[in-house]
């Protein structure tokens, strides 16, 4: 398997490796210009910015979620853009313990691309650590990164409502417990869960610190809400198919592999008011 997380170490003695691509992907779900205002004020030195919404993010319809998938010859140009090519060593990193970043690690094994890893405490363990900060945009570099989309990846809407029910498949849902349980709702229109699903959320997979818990923690942690189903019969979601990836990119560092995404999760689901939406734990 493909080296998952990236420590603040490794990350500085590569920092002028060309052989690797450091991405920023700082984001606030209520204030989109957040992200560009961090990155502008100092990033770490060489990073690349990608913003959730608009590069990492496709059409929106209004019935398929706050955060589409792309097309992926629109990602493609744009991480061809930074550099990205077959044997680069892309890292990500959000100032938020992977919450973002998480999205595009997952995008870029999507496209086939595996030699991409987080790093491990992200942008506040860089500060605290006095590393290379800087306020300059890195020029463009040539990639040759030719996407091929992985088959299976992902299910839509049709499957969960087919499946949400079935003791065989397993939906987790990675928002918070008042936003699943439908006692709070500040971003979506309709409160809930998709029936069926379980909770865990995101941030249960760091440390206090902010750093990812040791796989051994983490399938520990994972297993009894398996209850025995393989991981590959495993559908994760969120609030718009991004924090979803974090419970995908934890089972994957647990040894959990297998797992795929619902890309639209409650905000394309709750769009439609034919679907039944479940409350309470």
């Amino acid at each position: 398997m493909e080296k998952m997380l990236v420590t603040t170490e490794e990350l500085a003695a590569h920092l002028d490796d060309p052989a690797w691509v450091l991405i920023d992907t700082r984001h606030e779900l209520t204030d989109p210009a957040r992200g560009p205002a961090a990155y502008a004020a100092g990033h770490i030195a060489g990073a690349y910015f990608m913003h959730v919404d608009h590069d990492l993010a496709g059409h929106h319809t209004g019935k398929n979620g706050r955060h589409p998938l792309p097309e992926p010859a629109d990602l493609a140009a744009k991480l061809n853009e930074r550099g990205v090519s077959p044997g680069t060593r892309v890292v990500i990193y959000d100032d938020l313990g992977g919450n973002y970043a998480v999205r595009l690690w997952w995008m870029l094994r999507w496209l086939g691309h595996e030699r991409v890893a987080l790093l491990d405490g992200g942008w506040p363990r860089w500060q605290e650590e006095k590393r290379p900060v800087s306020t300059a945009v890195p020029a463009p570099r040539p990639g040759s990164f030719v996407p091929k989309p992985a088959l299976g990846a992902t299910v839509d809407a049709s499957f969960v409502q087919r499946f949400s029910n079935d003791p065989s498949i397993r939906l987790i849902d990675a928002r918070a417990a008042e936003r699943f349980r439908g006692e709070q709702e500040p971003i979506d229109p309709v409160a809930g869960h998709i029936p069926g699903a379980v909770n865990r959320f995101w941030k249960s997979n760091l440390e206090a610190d902010g750093r990812f818990k040791s796989p051994e923690k983490l399938r520990a942690e994972f297993e009894p809400l398996l209850t025995g189903i393989n991981p590959a019969q495993v559908v994760h979601s969120c609030g718009s198919g991004v924090t979803a990836c974090h419970n995908l990119f934890a089972m994957e560092l647990a040894g959990l592999e297998g797992a795929r995404l619902y890309p639209g999760s409650w905000s394309e689901w709750c769009a439609d008011p034919s679907r039944p939406v479940a409350r309470g734990a």
